[in-house]
């Protein structure tokens, strides 16, 4: 049924490569026993050995010393232990937190939960690009503030925030602060020893690694409490039995990422964007057209609605995403969009298209033209252009 259909919604998620697949295999069919110590049995031992070496291998992308890495069920679970196991961790020195309004709901809804257990929470603006204003954060830092969560690039627009200068502010401030970095991780520069950064949530979903497995960088020394209660696993942080084919698949896929493949995913990005931007009349670039995720091109398209595009394009056999309210589980139209002073409408006629190693210059241009007939076509009909 999909032979023939082009993927480009992979900042949701991502074919498995192959070789990631290869590679997790033996943990399922041949060395599946739990990861035990060195006093277990061999089977356990080789399993045992498997996790480290996977820790090890995505904690060295990140700068960090493997025993800093812990492995979590993805990404949701990761942010969500950062910010509620840092303010359980620290609510007696103050019930503050500080978050952008355009992160990704793991974030914002960990500080809604936050909300009702009696901490304040700030829900920082951003700009018509999607950028926090430095000064605006150091300003809104308190005696109270406990903990800093702001995104390292944008699921939505692409906007890639300068967490350098926003980890600097944190670390003079003497605040925690955590980044969500699941769309940046392999595809952009974070190193812990450059960066002032506490924790990290990151995931393989979007570089063509397994689901169900993510990771959360915790620099030694910080305040977080223990997420789930349970055995002894991941140095006594987090309870339940490890994901060793999970782990696996994740560091292969760290492995298989390369900076080639991040310049072809740009040139993808920026053919894109060009082409649409000067053959589709009334269209809006979302996000900031430098400081952008590389495989990210997000655009709205005046006088038609965006569900009406990503229906048209399904049936010319593409895969694209829309922030319109319709598509939406909540019925709300894109926080991302309202959030950078977009309105409704905007927000109502926004689509993402989202490269990865598996698309061409040829699915770039071949989507271009279906855009331009499609948008001339819903225009036509649409009552909004009337």
């Amino acid at each position: 049924m999909f032979e023939n259909y082009t993927y480009l919604d992979n900042s949701s998620i991502t074919r498995l490569d192959e070789r990631v697949f290869e590679e997790m295999k033996p943990y399922f069919f041949e060395k599946y026993a739990i990861p035990t110590s060195e006093t277990g049995y061999s089977m356990g031992i080789e399993a045992r050995e498997a996790l480290e070496r996977s820790r090890e291998t995505i904690a060295n992308v990140l700068g960090a010393p493997p025993a800093e890495f812990i492995f979590t069920s993805g990404f949701t679970e990761s942010s969500n232990w950062a910010l509620k196991g840092v303010a359980q961790a620290k609510s007696g020195k103050g019930k503050h937190v500080i978050v952008s309004k355009i992160e990704d709901f793991s974030v914002l809804n960990s500080a809604k939960a936050l909300e009702k257990q009696g901490f304040k929470v700030t829900y920082l603006d951003v700009d018509g690009d999607g950028l926090v204003d430095p000064d605006h954060l150091k300003d809104s830092i308190t005696d109270e503030t406990i903990l800093v969560s702001i995104q390292h690039a944008n699921q939505e627009i692409g906007t890639v925030q300068d967490i350098k200068s926003i980890g600097e502010i944190c670390q003079e401030k003497k605040v925690l602060f955590h980044t969500d970095a699941t769309h940046t991780f392999t595809r952009l520069p974070l190193d812990v020893q450059e960066v002032p950064v506490d924790l990290i949530s990151v995931s393989p979903h979007t570089i063509h690694g397994p689901s169900g497995i993510g990771g959360l960088y915790i620099r030694k020394g910080t305040a977080i409490r223990k997420w789930m209660d349970g055995g002894f696993q991941e140095s006594n942080r987090r309870g339940g039995l490890e994901n060793v084919p999970g782990a696996v698949g994740f560091a292969k896929a760290v492995e298989l990422v390369t900076p080639a493949e991040n310049r072809e995913l740009q040139k993808l990005r920026d053919h894109l964007m060009e082409r649409l931007l000067k053959e589709v009349p009334r269209t809006i670039l979302n996000g900031h057209r430098e400081k952008r995720l590389p495989q990210n091109v997000n655009i709205t398209f005046e006088l038609v609605e965006g569900e009406s595009i990503t229906l048209h394009l399904d049936m010319r056999g593409f895969a694209v995403s829309t922030g319109s309210a319709c598509f939406s589980r909540t019925l709300e139209a894109s926080h991302v969009i309202l959030g950078i002073g977009g309105g409704h409408e905007r927000a109502h006629g926004s689509v993402r298209f989202t490269f990865s190693r598996y698309n061409t210059l040829e699915d770039a241009d071949n989507v271009a033209d279906a855009m331009v007939e499609v948008v001339e076509n819903l225009r036509r009909i649409s009552a909004l252009s009337q």
